[in-house]
């Protein structure tokens, strides 16, 4: 068994999934085993499909299909979520939780079908257990939600078949089945958050910088789309094309995503952009710290192309330089989570837009700066962008602001939450900006003991584990508003899980491991 890689990450996530039960069991805990009992299975299903190129879309191939660990994530999140918000009385994010963890479900349910489906022969084991999987989440999600939370969770549904068929096919070799559940499945929460809450648009209800979120993540996707159905018709690389390109960015910005937000946010968009970024003195200077650390990162990519030199046009960087980011990222994050995490929450977002848009100006390679940022970018690639876009610095930023985005403010009145819950928000600093960190540069430079089946180290890994609890220590000491309550154990045992995981998984470790200790954090 500790020769197989998958078997071993499978074992932790179950551990993980009982754990999480352990604190919160309740009739979601039947669904989230056995949702769990069959995603093991059609697990197989989908790296038999991917091995034998029998699946509709071209996936990732340098990792197995991640079906296991990518389905409990969602429903993980929406079940503590809803315990969180339960004990904090507040109804609303409650069943907004219930509705999270159903539709994480069946998105779920939905990719596995889709493997058993086109599996060839039958494969009769998993299809009973996909059958009585489904029969019990259905029937949870019949006795549990109202008329319209079941409308809710199709509508997301249905936003996900869509985009998978759209996004899949011209995004060949980007994703796994996990990675692509996850991306995806968000992906689609979020455009139908926003469609239902612009419909209903109450003066005064809602936090503008979630509308902020909301906005900005499914206009660049928009954007992105568009653009691409054009360039099918157009040469993205000619001088006519780019200026097309920056000119249709910006009608589409301030004619369609600024009063989309204005209507959200009752208040001119740019005008609240602006308050909220130089509201405080603090609020400057962490803006000022935070363009020298960009700066600093720019540096060491120029100075990283630099060193190579014409002879050596395949060097690529090595995993300590790449490192550093992690380090810059950390030294971004900490002190927006103790200062002010408000604006925190904003700079990433915008962060994640301008990522997302110099992506784009580098697939469609658009002058001036196209094929200056592919040149760049090159160095820094590695086996997971296999595919045509470069999302490896995308997903680091996702997997640091997640846990700052998705922390359940309304059920934390004092702005955080009892126990182990005070470092959901750190959960991003703790998982890969210390400990994917450590594990990699320790692992890699002094690391003997191997994990079985792994190149993974034992020295990186207890490393990583220790550098996390003295990252924990720290955060107690600069963080008033951090109290634990005696939760140690249960903080240590998270740790050690999701780094164990680390070891033994395929997946992109930058995305998923800070979602697994969030979940346990928030349990």
């Amino acid at each position: 068994m500790l020769n197989k890689p998958v078997l071993v990450e499978s074992l932790l996530i179950f551990i993980l999934v009982l754990s999480v039960h352990a604190a919160v069991w309740d009739r979601y805990s039947w669904c989230a085993v056995a949702l769990a009992v069959q995603a093991f299975y059609t697990q197989f299903k989908w790296d038999r499909l991917l091995q034998l190129g029998g699946a509709v879309f071209q996936f990732r191939t340098a990792a197995n299909s991640g079906l296991l660990p990518a389905s409990m994530v969602i429903p993980l999140l929406g079940i503590t979520m809803k315990e969180r918000c339960r004990a904090a009385g507040i109804v609303y994010f409650e069943r907004f939780g219930v509705v999270v963890a159903s539709s994480g479900m069946l998105l779920a349910l939905f990719l596995s079908v889709i493997a058993v489906g086109i599996t060839k022969p039958v494969p009769t084991n998993t299809c009973i257990l996909t059958g009585v999987a489904g029969s019990i989440i259905i029937y949870t999600m019949k006795h549990s939600l109202a008329v319209s939370e079941v409308i809710e969770v199709l509508e997301v549904l249905l936003i996900f078949v869509y985009l998978s068929m759209i996004l899949l096919y011209l995004l060949p070799r980007c994703f796994t089945p996990g990675e692509a559940l996850l991306v995806l499945g968000g992906l689609s929460f979020v455009l139908n958050q926003l469609i239902k809450r612009s419909l209903n648009v109450i003066e005064g209800r809602g936090d503008p910088i979630d509308f902020f979120l909301l906005v900005a993540v499914v206009g660049v996707v928009l954007l992105g789309l568009f653009f691409t159905v054009l360039f099918i018709f157009m040469d993205s690389g000619t001088w006519i094309s780019s200026m097309f390109f920056h000119m249709m960015t910006a009608v589409l910005g301030l004619g369609v995503i600024m009063p989309w937000l204005y209507r959200l946010i009752q208040r001119n968009p740019l005008f609240w952009l602006l308050q909220c970024l130089f509201q405080t003195q603090t609020r400057v200077y962490l803006l000022v710290y935070w363009t020298f650390l960009a700066a600093s990162a720019c540096g060491v990519v120029f100075y990283q192309n630099a060193k190579r030199s014409s002879e050596s046009k395949k060097h690529q960087a090595s995993t300590i330089t790449r490192k550093y980011f992690h380090f810059i990222v950390v030294a971004t994050y900490v002190p927006g989570l103790i200062y002010d995490r408000q604006l925190l929450h904003v700079a990433a977002v915008l962060c994640l837009a301008v990522f997302i848009f110099l992506e784009y100006i580098r697939y469609f390679r658009i002058k001036p700066f196209g094929q200056t940022l592919r040149h760049l970018l090159s160095l820094f690639l590695d086996e997971r962008d296999s595919g045509p876009l470069i999302l490896t610095h995308i997903y680091l930023l996702l997997g640091m602001s997640l846990p700052v985005w998705l922390f359940p403010r309304s059920c934390a009145p004092k702005g955080t939450l009892p126990g182990a819950g005070a470092l959901v928000p750190y959960s991003g600093v703790l998982a890969v900006g210390v400990g994917d960190t450590i594990a990699s540069v320790f692992g890699s430079t002094m690391g003997e003991i191997k994990w079985p089946g792994t190149k993974k180290t034992f020295e990186g890994t207890m490393t990583a584990i220790f550098a996390q609890i003295i990252a924990v220590a720290l955060i107690l000491i600069f963080d008033s508003s951090v109290n634990l309550n005696s939760s140690y154990a249960w903080i240590l045992a998270s740790v050690s899980l999701v780094s164990l995981l680390e070891v033994y998984t395929t997946q992109i470790d930058n995305l998923l491991l800070p979602l697994y200790l969030q979940i346990m954090f928030m349990a």
